[in-house]
């Protein structure tokens, strides 16, 4: 059953606002919060109820986009067909990241973003983020490609920037000699 989220329109000036950071333990809401955020991202990339429920299909999912300003989104990697891999980031920080620059070939998508948007995000080939686990732990992920503009998009979701924010609005397509497509 799909979980019930509303995720809010970028017309919603909720989605600009600068997240708090999260203190432990997480309140049981919270983790419902996160439980159905990762059930829905997965749910959306199956094809099969995607087109059930009609559904955009979504890697990533901040708690802002769901009117919560806490650091904390959630990330769904398929690895294999119908395999997936769950990412819960909680208070993250990019502490290291590369000089090459990539952007997404068939451009950046955003639950939140209900439109077609022509242009390219700049963004980091690989990044090294230190974040928070659900209870609390430390944890360092080194991220490259998919994964590292996946984080990247959702870190920028909790400092109120939206990926179109990022694209030249006279030149969407600016600089694109000096990255690699994904």
């Amino acid at each position: 059953m799909l979980p019930k989220l509303k995720i809010l329109d970028e017309k919603n000036k909720t989605l600009r606002t600068i997240s708090k950071a999260v203190s432990f333990p997480l309140s049981d809401k919270d983790k419902k919060m996160i439980d159905d955020s990762l059930k829905y991202l997965e749910m959306s990339q199956i094809e099969e109820y995607s087109e059930k429920y009609n559904l955009r299909p979504g890697m990533g999912l901040a708690f802002i986009q769901l009117g919560v300003p806490k650091r904390i989104f959630v990330i769904v990697d398929e690895v294999d067909q119908g395999k997936f891999e769950h990412y819960v980031i909680i208070n993250p920080k990019i502490i290291s990241h590369s000089e090459e620059l990539v952007y997404v070939e068939e451009g950046e998508g955003c639950l939140s973003v209900n439109r077609p948007v022509e242009g390219i995000v700049p963004r980091y080939a690989r990044v090294k983020v230190e974040a928070q686990d659900i209870d609390g732990n430390v944890c360092t992920y080194r991220l490259r490609e998919d994964l590292s503009v996946a984080f990247q998009h959702e870190l920028d979701h909790l400092d109120g920037i939206l990926f179109v924010d990022k694209i030249d609005p006279k030149n969407p397509y600016k600089d694109k000699e000096k990255m690699r497509s994904l």
